[in-house]
């Protein structure tokens, strides 16, 4: 066997170890997920139906208050959970951030800034067109298709019921979405970064190469279908959701979604470095968990760098920018 053929049999050995070691390490945190779910439900139930109640009926009767309020008008009921309460939850927080990008400050904030010297302040016409968009996205995209998801949730069971799902119900549906989502999100992410599909579409996501909070649905229109509304919607149409898991699931989703791109590692808040990374470097991090980019390969770049160093939750007030400074890259 010649040189050549030596070392191309080494590598292909290589990524099918390296393919095979991130299946063992996904299967691990899965299953080490499950199990320590599986051990905990029964504590984390008691407490948190502790905070809500004592006997957990303090929501049902919430729930049933609004759905009398209502005259028991589904369709009105389906609309404020799954479509108003999760934007106003999206644009009440990406307001705060608003402010703050505009004016750069209070400092305690924009000290954790993650792109240094980048949208310090952000540009104010370039915002205003981002928010112009996001708002078209909603009022012509998302909300016609929240109302059409609405008919194929009352043909999978009842959506706006009266009485709400048990806790461990919902717990395994959030579960459920996550990894709908994952799985959804990448692949299409990956579909749009295709030169046929990225020119014309993706690209203007990516006119942020240093994102804000705004810009996680700053999309076009194809795009915002794809990546921004099916990935989420999905999961509770397979699993036919109440209502109410459907708005605590959204509000997540779009929460979530907002802190990856708002451009600041807050201290007690998930990392959104792994994001942030892919809109500097645009062909790293896909996904959103990174189970899929470990898998496919598509996280090695960033694993090289100091960002992915930082990419943990922040424990402290110490900005990870100076704990973990920018200095030089590790060695490959």
């Amino acid at each position: 066997m010649g040189k050549r053929e030596t070392s191309d049999f080494q590598e292909n050995r290589s990524q099918d170890g390296n393919l095979w070691d991130s299946v063992k390490k996904t299967a691990f945190v899965l299953g080490t997920g499950l199990l320590t779910f599986a051990a905990f439900r029964n504590t984390l139930t008691w407490h948190l139906q502790r905070f809500w109640g004592a006997s957990g009926d303090f929501w049902q009767s919430q729930w049933g208050k609004l759905h009398d309020y209502f005259g028991g008008n589904e369709l009105a009921l389906f609309s404020l959970g799954a479509m108003v309460i999760p934007s106003l939850s999206f644009w009440m927080y990406n307001a705060v951030l608003m402010i703050i990008d505009l004016t750069g400050k209070p400092n305690f904030i924009t000290r954790y800034r993650i792109q240094i010297e980048k949208n310090d302040p952000v540009d104010s016409a370039k915002l205003r067109h981002a928010v112009i968009t996001v708002l078209l996205n909603q009022l012509l995209i998302s909300f016609p298709m929240v109302l059409l998801m609405y008919p194929f949730m009352k043909s999978r069971g009842n959506p706006c019921g009266t009485e709400l799902p048990t806790f461990h119900w919902v717990l395994l549906e959030l579960a459920v979405f996550v990894l709908v989502e994952e799985i959804l999100f990448y692949y299409s992410h990956r579909l749009v970064h295709h030169p046929s599909l990225y020119k014309h579409v993706h690209k203007k996501h990516h006119e942020w190469t240093a994102p804000v909070g705004v810009v996680s649905l700053y999309a076009h229109p194809l795009e915002h279908i794809l990546s921004n509304m099916l990935p989420p919607m999905v999961g509770p149409m397979l699993m036919g959701s109440h209502v109410a898991t459907i708005m605590l699931w959204f509000c997540l989703a779009l929460v979530s979604t907002t802190i990856s791109h708002c451009g600041y590692h807050l201290p007690f808040l998930p990392s959104p470095e792994f994001h942030d990374f892919h809109h500097l470097k645009f062909n790293q991090c896909y996904g959103v968990l990174g189970v899929l980019d470990r898998l496919h390969g598509t996280d090695l770049v960033f694993k090289q760098t100091k960002a992915y160093d930082r990419h943990i939750l922040l424990l402290n007030l110490t900005p990870l920018n100076q704990s973990i400074p920018e200095t030089t890259k590790k060695s490959q």
